[in-house]
């Protein structure tokens, strides 16, 4: 399992949505992995100095985040219930569409203004 971290304005963890191999990997294939420019960042968590690649969460960034994430949500919707019409839904589709609704709700947060892709 690996993370993809939401953090807040003053560079504090918010949000880690635990993501398989599979999907993460599956993600670094989309336009998932072209949206935004991650820059080192420093922060400090608990106490410990750290410098991570950070892609800030600005309006238009956050926005094409958002329609991917939407957009990749109908797509898998779509495919689950077209398996359910045959009774078979994939295990691998139903897990991705939950990861990505999940993600797609810390994204609509304000709250997190960077997202550390890992």
């Amino acid at each position: 399992m690996l993370d993809i971290e939401f953090f807040s304005g003053d560079k504090q963890p918010m949000c880690r949505v635990e993501v398989a191999d599979a999907f993460l990997l599956w993600l670094a294939r989309t336009e998932f992995a072209r949206i935004g420019e991650e820059t080192a960042t420093d922060l400090s968590i608990n106490g410990e100095s750290l410098t991570l690649p950070l892609v800030q969460l600005a309006p238009l960034t956050r926005r094409t985040f958002v329609e991917f994430f939407t957009d990749s949500v109908v797509v898998h919707t779509k495919q689950i219930l077209l398996q359910l019409e045959q009774d078979r839904p994939q295990a691998e589709l139903v897990y991705r569409l939950k990861k990505l609704i999940e993600l797609l709700d810390c994204l609509k947060n304000e709250e997190y203004q960077y997202l550390q892709r890992v």
